[in-house]
């Protein structure tokens, strides 16, 4: 493969990879490959291949690329491993670009202690039988030659009689390797699941974004609204003021004008006051004044929500107050609460639901992440979001809260203790993030 896509380039070709993909220009490319054996020529596998790489070192440079097949194969293993890293190592000497392909284990030690060198392998399914042409650079290739035996109708005792004339050496490195390979696995998986996360954050936020703009833009049409219909207001009773005025005007010039006409301006004067008074007062109890002073246990009214709710902190620094609604705690900025001083003459609340026909487990993720955000802030958030995993039936879900100093997974887990519809929680186990997570099942 990386030796067509580079003649391919360097032919002018497109080559089936992503964009931003580099390739390097060589002037030659030298490759040993396939099986060249031959009756007429007396050559066995080894020998072609060995008088392929003979041509092969003679002419070599540092500006070229050199690919190997099984390189040493056909021989003795010892012996054949022993030459490959020789032909390796001196390739290496000089500086030449080269990859080779291998089942030897001397030559995958070999490069994890040699500087210039480096593993790589390609993923193998054992249970399809083919590779999934996912690379991993670093890692060693795991000889998978017990298990696609087996696969194939290999019978269990001679292979269990393989595995026994293996040195110990020998299984202890496939045993790394393997091991090494698991890990990889995990990481990625997590890795997923992490850029899954942060995106569904970005995501998050730029819905909250766009509803803080759509709220900045309707509070100032309404406010833009409100000083036209006072303007309009203020002109209309300045016009009928004017006209009060020249009445009063030729009544000043009329000495004999009756008593009771006079009453009858003053009454039409004081008619047109009431009436600005009660115009400019705004409708539906809309003008209300932020409470100044908030105390844990008052009762207010969240004016946008037109919903009841009971402090359970004073305003932050940012002025947002925290409160319980029911089964609900959320967040509200202090201008939009309304002090409520006696609650049975207030409004009738209403409900603070979310709809469960608006949920769905494609909808909402199995985990919340609240890395990073205060105690206070994450408990919230925690009830937020278990609230909604028992609306769409979910069972078993994830707290993502990281190691760090242990404060929040000490404050979370005390908090789950006080919740009925938390049947257990637990740490999380190897692969599920471990003391980073805490494990929550619902009844």
């Amino acid at each position: 493969t990386v030796g067509l896509f580079t003649l391919m380039m360097q032919a002018g070709l497109h080559v089936p990879a992503d964009e931003g993909t580099e390739l390097s220009i060589f002037n030659n490319v030298y490759a040993d490959i396939g099986d060249e054996q031959s009756i007429e020529q007396s050559l066995s596998t080894f020998s072609s291949h060995m008088k392929n790489i003979v041509e092969i070192l003679k002419n070599v440079t540092e500006k070229d690329l050199v690919l190997f097949d099984e390189l040493g194969a056909g021989t003795d293993p010892t012996e054949g491993a022993a030459l490959a890293q020789s032909i390796l190592s001196k390739l290496l000497e000089k500086n030449i670009r080269s990859l080779a392909t291998t089942h030897y284990s001397e030559l995958k030690s070999y490069a994890l202690s040699t500087p210039g060198i480096e593993n790589a392998s390609v993923e193998f399914n054992v249970e399809t039988l083919s590779p999934t042409f996912r690379l991993s650079i670093g890692i060693p290739g795991k000889s998978n030659a017990f298990e696609i035996s087996k696969k194939l109708g290999l019978s269990e005792d001679i292979i269990e009689a393989a595995k026994d004339l293996l040195s110990s050496e020998t299984v202890k490195f496939e045993d790394v390797i393997a091991n090494a390979e698991y890990h990889r696995q995990i990481a990625e998986k997590e890795r997923a699941i992490a850029e899954e996360v942060r995106k569904e954050t970005i995501q998050l936020r730029d819905e909250a974004e766009k509803l803080r703009k759509k709220t900045e833009e309707n509070r100032a049409n309404t406010t833009r609204k409100a000083k036209e219909e006072a303007k309009r207001i203020m002109l209309d009773a300045k016009h009928k003021a004017d006209e009060i005025l020249r009445d009063l005007k030729k009544l000043k010039n009329q000495a004999n004008l009756p008593h009771h006409e006079i009453l009858k301006l003053q009454k039409s004067l004081n008619d047109n006051l009431d009436s600005l008074s009660a115009d400019l007062v705004l409708k539906n109890d809309d003008a209300f004044m932020p409470p100044k002073d908030l105390n844990i246990g008052d009762r207010v009214l969240v004016v946008n929500l037109n919903t009841e709710a009971d402090v359970l902190a004073p305003p932050d620094a940012k002025g947002e107050v925290q409160l319980q609604a029911g089964i609900m705690k959320l967040k509200a900025h202090i201008s939009q609460l309304k002090q409520l001083k006696n609650i049975e003459t207030t409004k009738p609340q209403t409900s603070f639901n979310i709809k469960r026909d608006s949920l769905n487990k494609q909808s909402l993720p199995l985990e919340v992440d609240v890395r990073g955000m205060a105690l206070d802030e994450a408990t919230v958030e925690v009830d937020n979001y278990l609230y909604q995993a028992l609306m769409v039936g979910y069972k078993e879900v994830y707290i993502i809260h990281g190691k760090g100093t242990g404060v929040l997974k000490t404050g979370i887990s005390k908090h789950l203790k006080n919740k009925k519809h938390v049947k257990s929680f637990r740490l999380g186990r190897y692969g599920e993030g471990e003391d980073g997570v805490t494990v929550v099942s619902l009844k």
